[in-house]
């Protein structure tokens, strides 16, 4: 049972190393975004290999269509918004949908340390994030608006797709299979979108390389892991443990950077720790407690 909690950890530390990743690279957002969805996307297709066509089903296709709505959802909210109060609106809002999504879709209801730690991550990842200053006062107020709706959107898409991934592999569902049909059919759809941006960037030996890194690392392994991490883990708390991203983003940025920390985003950094270490912490049910009993 702890091992899920882990391998959730584990994907939210590569997806932290996305953004340091992705400086060695100078291409467009959008056509990066969808190269890496293109190559990890057909990476966990290949390696759910015959049990990928079993697992079609018009849930998970549609979770499909919800990745990669996502990546065109984020881009567009921090285009409007910077990526400072993008980040923060649409990777704290993803805990809080999928919680509400789980319990009213599924029943499901989270327990109170849940709700609390969530609560605690959330403004310790904004305080983060916003201790390196957020600019966005010279943006019109209408278009601010608009990137936090779609923000809010790229929320709901995230828990969308993690609640229907949790509820296929729950109902006995191959996690490699699950993974593998989401995004694989995401990289389907996100394929005319890299056509249309231009493959002249990836040319580079570096380029290409950072790229394969990000597709296979970043996506590919990283999802391989999370999917594991579903067969034990409820999946709102996979969501709150994936909060864990900006913080390994923060710490690479002071280590590979050189970027300092304001004194606020110290705090936040070790609030945000403090919380998801209360959650990946199992709680003692009530069976526990007896079997403790002398």
């Amino acid at each position: 049972m702890r091992k899920g909690p882990l391998a959730v950890v584990g994907a939210s530390v590569l997806w932290g190393t996305a953004g340091t990743a992705g400086l060695l690279v100078t291409a467009d957002s959008v056509a990066l975004a969808a190269a890496r969805l293109v190559i990890g996307g057909a990476a966990l297709a290949l390696l759910a290999g015959a049990g990928l066509r079993r697992a079609v089903s018009p849930g998970l296709l549609l979770g499909a269509v919800a990745v990669a709505a996502y990546q065109l959802c984020f881009f567009a909210a921090v285009s409007r918004t910077g990526v400072a109060i993008g980040t923060v609106v649409a990777i704290g809002s993803g805990p809080v949908f999928t919680g509400l999504l789980s319990w009213l879709l599924h029943g499901r209801r989270s327990s109170g340390r849940w709700a609390a730690a969530t609560t605690a991550a959330i403004c310790g990842c904004a305080a983060l994030i916003a201790g390196g200053g957020i600019q966005a006062d010279a943006q019109a107020e209408t278009q601010v608006v608009a990137g936090i709706l779609f923000a809010l959107l790229g929320g709901l898409l995230y828990a969308f797709y993690a609640v229907t991934a949790a509820r296929a592999i729950g109902q006995g569902g191959e996690s490699n299979a699950v993974m593998g049909v989401m995004f694989g059919g995401a990289a389907v759809i996100m394929l005319p979108v890299l056509v249309l941006s231009g493959t002249g960037w990836i040319a580079s030996p570096g380029a290409l390389a950072a790229v394969l890194y990000l597709g296979l690392g970043t996506t590919g392994l990283s999802y391989f892991l999370y999917g594991r991490g579903l067969r034990t883990t409820p999946v709102a708390t996979a969501a709150t443990l994936a909060l864990a991203e900006p913080a390994v983003a923060a710490l690479l940025g002071m280590v590979v950077l050189g970027e300092r920390l304001a004194p606020v985003s110290i705090a936040g950094l070790v609030l945000l720790g403090l919380s998801l270490v209360a959650v990946a912490v199992p709680e003692r049910t009530p069976e526990m407690r007896l079997e403790s009993q002398p």
